[in-house]
């Protein structure tokens, strides 16, 4: 019984430890300059309201892997002003990426544009799947996540990974 005890907590505080690591990863890569949102607290809202923005900050072969509903493809590498300039400056906008370093850096380009109402989804889309929450492709729901690279795609824990 005791090694049984012994082995709870120590997967137990395994767990604890990876996610600790994984926001610890995550708060060393943003900027905080731009405000975050919670996987949790975004999937509130989408399904609270319809009027939510979503931009992927991802490369188009990551997003067409898989991405949020609803979300428009902005890219990092690729951006451009042009892509957000049918959206209106006061939209409430969520820009993701993997983890949040990429979406953290457009978020301060979508600010310095004029927009007022940006923030960047912490944790990224790994995050999103990690908490259990769907990914779609252009023909539907999906499983299949992009990992972006095997040094970054440790993290994600859940969703079949794709590189």
């Amino acid at each position: 019984m005791k090694y049984l005890i012994l082995i709870y907590y120590t997967l137990f505080g395994l767990s604890a430890h990876s996610q600790h690591t994984f926001n610890e990863m995550v708060d060393g890569l943003i900027s905080k300059e731009v405000n975050v949102i919670s996987v949790v607290a975004l999937h509130e809202l989408i399904k609270s309201e319809n009027n939510i923005v979503l931009f992927d900050a991802r490369e188009r072969q990551e997003y067409a892997v898989s991405h949020i509903t609803g979300a428009h493809h902005c890219g990092y590498d690729e951006f451009s002003n042009k892509l957000v300039k049918k959206f209106d400056k006061a939209d409430a906008i969520v820009v993701y990426c993997s983890v949040g370093y990429r979406s953290d850096k457009i978020a301060k380009k979508l600010l310095s544009l004029g927009f007022t109402n940006v923030r960047n989804l912490y944790g990224g889309i790994f995050d999103w799947v990690n908490t259990g929450y769907p990914v779609y492709t252009d023909k539907g729901k999906t499983n299949r996540i992009h990992g972006y690279n095997q040094k970054w795609g440790k993290w994600l824990k859940k969703g079949e990974k794709v590189f």
